[in-house]
């Protein structure tokens, strides 16, 4: 059940390539504060999994919810 929700939170994610530096910037916008930065896009995709996963143990611990992303997947 994790693992299919952070399949599908990775499925809605956003890249973008930073003018100012080149670098990759990621996010997951139905999950606020989830965004990642790195010097290329393998990386940044690396490093935004790693955020989620983080996020949703934090959600966990708070006893957070966290946001429907489809209709199947309820945590």
């Amino acid at each position: 059940m994790l693992s299919e929700y952070i399949a599908v939170a990775m499925q809605s994610a956003r890249y973008e390539i930073l003018a100012d530096d080149g670098t990759s910037y990621g996010e997951i916008p139905p999950c606020p504060g989830v965004w990642a930065n790195a010097d290329n896009l393998e990386k940044c995709r690396a490093e935004l999994q790693e955020v989620l996963e983080d996020w949703m143990l934090l959600a966990f611990r708070f006893g957070d919810s966290l946001p429907v992303l489809k209709e199947s997947i309820d945590l």
